[in-house]
């Protein structure tokens, strides 16, 4: 079983006529509903409010194959995410944390044991510059390196962070715990301006994981492995928005290398050329697909299957 830990949100997204349509949303619940719907057994360890949109939140993520055994119950209200689009359908955010179920967490949370020794993914967004949240998923972090793959995405909000320090230290630490990390472009130019993404993925992997990754949006995938780099380009896609197309690539690149048995340490430290560059392949239809319709909604398998005929 594969785990993801994190946020599970609302998306206010435009609805075209001046309004906003809640959607389900939270980059690590994107990762587990996108991995749920492409068939694997997932988990996700999340706090879940009891208000109406933790209802649908709950509805959403049961009824795309992901368990809850690992969510906790909230007695705040959900998380918000307001969602900006730019005239290319590009996604910006603004987050309602304080008070909420994310701005919450705490020590009591974390749960005595996880399932199975699949490996476990984490996305900063929330994470990195949300104190309570980061502080539990450090712990739990710390404590499953030794058991199991450890998966990254630092998924920056510049909006959020509010100590910069604090950040960047929290992702220097992670960055040396995990076994494959996921950023993009975006991500880059905040964490290191101006810097080549070849220069800035070869000085990560020195720290610790064995493959980076690097998506850079219509211009493809970069990524470096046991075997040396990879560069993909990028595949036309008729655009309606970019909401949850990230995670909808990290869960298309968690299930084909899981789907492939390397997504394992030994996996991932003899991950040849090839095999890399068809898991990349396969994350980038996946989020091919998830750009060409609204909001965080990743295809089932059967979807990709159609859409490949």
């Amino acid at each position: 079983m594969l785990v993801v830990c994190g946020e599970a949100l609302i998306d206010l997204v435009p609805d075209g006529s001046g309004g906003y349509a809640a959607r389900p949303g939270g980059s690590p619940a994107n990762v587990a509903v996108g991995l749920g719907r492409l068939g694997f057994d997932v988990a996700l360890f999340a706090r879940l409010a009891g208000d109406r949109f933790g209802a649908v939140l709950r509805e959403h993520l049961g009824t795309s194959g992901v368990r809850l055994d690992l969510t906790v119950h909230s007695t705040a209200p959900t998380t918000l995410a307001v969602v900006h689009l730019d005239p290319y359908g590009v996604a910006g955010y603004d987050f309602y944390i304080d008070g909420c179920a994310d701005g919450t967490w705490r020590h009591e949370d974390l749960p005595a044991a996880l399932p199975g020794t699949g490996a476990l993914h984490a996305s900063g967004a929330l994470a990195l510059p949300v104190p309570a949240l980061g502080a539990v998923l450090d712990e739990l972090l710390t404590r499953e390196k030794p058991r199991r793959v450890l998966t990254f995405d630092p998924n920056i909000r510049p909006p959020l962070i509010r100590d910069e320090a604090l950040v960047r230290a929290r992702l220097t630490r992670w960055l040396g715990l995990t076994d494959l990390v996921k950023a993009s472009a975006e991500d880059l130019a905040w964490i290191a301006p101006g810097e080549p993404v070849e220069e800035v993925a070869a000085r990560w992997r020195r720290r610790g994981p064995a493959v980076v990754v690097v998506t850079r949006g219509d211009k493809g995938a970069y990524a470096v492995g046991p075997a040396g780099p990879v560069d993909l380009p990028g595949v036309p896609v008729d655009v309606v928005d970019t909401v949850g197309a990230g995670d909808a690539f990290m869960a298309g690149l968690l299930a084909a290398l899981e789907r492939a048995g390397q997504l394992t340490r030994p996996g991932l430290a003899g991950l040849s050329g090839p095999a890399l560059t068809a898991a990349l392949t396969y994350a980038q239809r996946v989020a091919a697909y998830t750009c060409g319709r609204a909001g965080a909604n990743p295809p089932w398998a059967d979807e990709l299957t159609r859409h490949r005929r």
